[in-house]
């Protein structure tokens, strides 16, 4: 009998360790990410300046004519319409570009016209927006600000699902013609490591996998 029991507690003690093993292993594989290298801490944009896009809301002002400024929406096929002004072209450019165009259509009808365009609600053309996809608790599309982080966009998206194995996410990055990026999402969410924290640029893919339980 006592042979027997310490038989079993020999096979239930290499079980424990093999457990172990294996969970150390997956720990590893999880942490090393997708066998991409780490994103880069600082990858800003210098000089950005903010892109306006299709449902982006403009706050055209004229000056010393209150009957031609108006608040107008960016429409889905990126044209704005004012009084005087039909069809104009916003989506890819700046508010100070489109505030010149307004000049130029408005000075067909009025003298001198000076004009200021305020983004006034923020959306920016697909090619610059941030997506997240996978396991984050609400994945969707974030317009790019600049300085815009990691940690940024995750607290935009409400974190992670209980079923994300973050610290294998992989950030794509459409600047650098799609090159992948492991980040390390756990880590900074979860145990605080701001070391993981890294800058994202205009038109970045978060894609978030499942993880293996």
């Amino acid at each position: 009998m006592q042979k027997y029991v310490s038989t079993l507690l020999d096979s239930m003690v290499r079980a424990v360790a093999m457990a172990a093993l294996a969970m150390a292993v997956v720990g590893c594989a999880s942490w090393a990410g997708a066998g991409h290298p780490a994103a880069p801490a600082k990858a800003s944009v210098p000089d950005y300046n903010y892109i306006v896009g299709p449902g982006d809301t403009l706050n055209i002002i004229v000056w010393r004519n209150p009957e031609l400024s108006q608040v107008v929406p960016v429409r889905p096929d990126g044209q704005v319409s004012t009084p005087l002004v039909d069809g104009l072209v916003a989506q890819g450019k700046t508010s100070v570009q489109i505030a010149r165009d307004v000049e130029k259509e408005l000075g067909k009808y009025v003298r001198d016209p000076v004009v200021t365009v305020i983004v006034t609600g923020f959306v920016g053309p697909y090619s610059e927006q941030i997506r997240v996809v996978g396991e984050a608790a609400k994945p969707q599309f974030l317009p790019y600000k600049q300085k815009m982080t990691v940690l940024d966009v995750m607290i935009a998206v409400g974190g992670l699902t209980d079923f994300a194995d973050g610290n294998r996410a992989t950030l794509v990055r459409s600047a650098e013609g799609s090159k992948r990026y492991n980040v390390r999402l756990n880590d900074l969410i979860k145990h605080g490591d701001i070391g993981a924290n890294v800058e994202v640029l205009p038109g970045d893919i978060l894609i978030i996998p499942q993880g293996w339980f």
